[in-house]
């Protein structure tokens, strides 16, 4: 993603409030993998936490254990870490996106890395790299990827890592500002990138962000692209398909000022628990404070938006200006029910009558066969929750689902891009910090919440590298 302004004014143009899809054409050409371990990169059973500090140009692992996360057990990576290609340079945005998966099939998750912005001699801007797993952490050292075209720009800004074509093994697939690209089976090789047989993306699209979900088929993927057209209007697509058609089966699903239509946040999880995949998009620009959509799986289509923002039955508080609802988005069955919850990053959210203005929340929506409901806020100033809120902290900028300690509930990440870090002279502003809660069958909790900032593993951002875009937590996995 690139460095987005978490300032929407009043100014920006009220959306209107419906939308409609198109149907996926065609019928799923691609089996499921059941990937191992596909974030699990020290082998150990339990899912652990990536977050992507691209002011600083790293990845912090802390490792999941039946107590959670933590500092204790945790391992950044840079591409200053023994083994991995590269060097450190300002602005080359490591760690801007991150995803894993068990590229080399040794049983254990890899780590890859997007670096969009780095810059080399002689080849496009942006790259990939994977950082083998292994028992004792990242000991093995790793790989670049660079574009394949030399036209390509910002190479790396998503990456995803699951079997396009049927074969039951998973590949990896990344776009760049205006391009999608996929690796043949097997580890990676620079210059295989495989690009679209049929190139359904406009002209001028600069993408941000991706996803693939068993939307249309229990077995097959299709991928989902965001990011904004030429004249700066939204643009959220699909695309599915085979060897030989890739682009072919390709669509929009909302564009311009749609309240559907997302410049970046997607999430995907089965909401209704029909056992397909719904997809879930953000889009903070939506009315008066930001809005979210969820469309529905169903076989061989994807359903028409359900859209809703805080002035929605279930979901709590009122919609207000700058409110940025939607600005994050995640889902995870939180409750162990077998339908996933959504959550929503509200970073410019002022919580009660006297917090301060852009302290942040993040709305939980329980799901259920009907649809999420049964909203709660969460903040810092939520009992238990550690930490207090404060002008411009945007609590809420990123926020991520997972069971981090193995059991059976998605426990709640959450990033504050704008958090500031120490007091006085040594005060680091806006370097961001991550906080975690656990789930529970009765929802979210705030016992036994967590958080930590870049300084508890050894990041540090450059002076003025800091902010929404580029802090610690910049990109939660």
């Amino acid at each position: 993603m690139r460095a987005r302004n978490l300032a929407l004014t009043a100014t920006a143009v009220a959306l209107a409030a419906g939308g409609v899809t198109l149907p996926l054409a065609g019928t799923a050409t691609a089996a499921g993998t059941g990937t191992v371990r596909k974030d699990d990169f020290n082998g150990d059973g339990y899912r652990d936490l990536a977050i992507g500090t691209p002011g600083a140009n790293s990845v912090t692992v802390t490792y999941g254990s039946a107590a959670g996360v933590g500092t204790s057990r945790a391992t950044t990576v840079t591409q200053n870490t023994a083994g991995v290609p590269g060097v450190t340079e300002q602005g080359d945005e490591f760690g801007e996106s991150v995803t894993s998966g068990d590229l080399n099939s040794d049983g254990y998750a890899d780590l890859v890395v997007g670096a969009p912005g780095e810059k080399t001699a002689g080849k496009p801007e942006g790259t990939v790299t994977v950082v083998w797993g292994g028992k004792d952490g990242f000991k093995k050292g790793g790989k670049t990827l660079t574009a394949p075209a030399d036209s390509e720009r910002r190479f790396g800004e998503a990456a995803v890592f699951v079997d396009i074509d049927g074969d039951e093994v998973a590949n990896l697939a990344v776009i760049s500002g205006d391009s999608w690209w996929f690796y043949p089976d097997g580890v990676p090789e620079d210059g295989r990138a495989i690009g679209l047989e049929t190139d359904f993306l406009p002209q001028g699209v600069r993408l941000d962000n991706m996803t693939a979900g068993h939307f249309t088929s229990k077995d097959g993927y299709t991928y989902v692209l965001t990011g904004e057209r030429a004249d700066g209007g939204a643009y959220t697509a699909y695309m599915k398909g085979g060897a030989g058609d890739y682009g072919y089966w390709s669509g929009v699903l909302a564009e311009g000022n749609a309240p559907s239509a997302s410049r970046d946040p997607l999430a995907v999880g089965d909401v209704n628990g029909d056992g397909y995949d719904d997809l879930v998009t953000g889009n903070p620009r939506v009315g008066r404070g930001g809005a979210i959509s969820v469309r529905y799986g169903a076989d061989a289509k994807l359903g028409a938006p359900v859209t809703y923002t805080q002035d929605s039955a279930g979901v709590p508080g009122t919609g207000e200006t700058d409110d940025a609802f939607g600005w994050s988005v995640a889902a995870g069955d939180v409750t162990g029910d077998g339908r996933a919850d959504i959550a929503v990053g509200v970073p410019g959210e002022t919580s009660g009558e006297t917090a301060p203005r852009g302290a942040g929340a993040v709305v939980v929506l329980k799901g259920g066969a009907h649809g999420p409901h049964d909203g709660r806020v969460w903040h810092q100033d939520t009992p238990k929750v550690p930490g207090v809120g404060e002008k411009g902290d945007v609590f809420g900028s990123t926020v991520r689902l997972k069971d981090v300690n193995k059991d059976g509930k998605a426990d709640l990440a959450v990033g504050a891009g704008g958090e500031d870090i120490g007091s006085g002279r040594s005060e680091r502003r806006d370097a961001g910090a991550v906080w975690v809660l656990r789930g529970s069958s009765a929802g979210i909790t705030a016992a036994s919440a967590t958080s930590f900032n870049g300084s508890d593993f050894g990041v540090r951002l450059p002076p003025g590298a800091g902010g929404v875009g580029k802090a610690f937590g910049e990109s939660l996995r």
